[in-house]
């Protein structure tokens, strides 16, 4: 199943200045959403919103806590970061990627979104400014997007903890064979 969603390409700043977002092989620019709300706050919404902590993850500079995800249409998820960007703000890293309980997640496309955490922002009337992190200034309009579309892994996914399973008690087999021709 393909994730479909939308991803602002060109956008302008408070000052007039207008920019297009690039992408390349490395991905697309970043984008944030950025709050004044305390971090307890935060987790509060997200979790009623269904998410739940990561425990195995690569943690970016200034990442406040552990990461969150949301399980989404099989098989992705959403993956939010908490960064502490100083002065009481709050930066909301967010991307859909296939999801962890996959062995595909480790090579998968993955893409950064804003659109549904701003959707969450204004359910719950939080106050919000999209940030870009490489020109480090607020955007003030976007004019259009990207229709953004991730492909389903060519390779059906294959989730790992029962392969773990499987995996160990072949082994464990093995063993006993093993042990039981000594």
């Amino acid at each position: 199943m393909e994730y479909l969603t939308k991803y602002p390409k060109t956008i302008s700043f408070l000052d007039g200045l207008k920019h297009s977002i690039n992408v390349d092989s490395k991905g697309v620019e970043q984008l944030h959403i950025v709050v004044k709300k305390s971090f307890e706050d935060l987790m509060k919404i997200f979790t009623s919103e269904g998410f739940t902590k990561v425990k195995l993850e690569h943690k970016q500079p200034n990442q406040i806590g552990n990461g969150l995800n949301l399980k989404l249409k099989k098989p992705w998820e959403m993956h939010i970061r908490l960064v502490d960007l100083k002065k009481g703000l709050i930066g909301i890293h967010a991307e859909v990627e296939v999801s962890r309980d996959y062995l595909q997640h480790l090579v998968s496309q993955r893409t950064p979104v804003i659109y549904e955490v701003e959707e969450i922002m204004k359910k719950y009337q939080v106050d919000y400014k999209i940030w870009h992190d490489k020109i480090k200034k607020n955007v003030h309009t976007i004019f259009d997007n990207y229709k953004v579309k991730l492909a389903t892994p060519s390779i059906p996914v294959f989730a790992w903890k029962p392969m773990l399973f499987v995996i160990g008690t072949v082994s464990i087999f093995y063993l006993w064979k093993f042990v039981s021709t000594i």
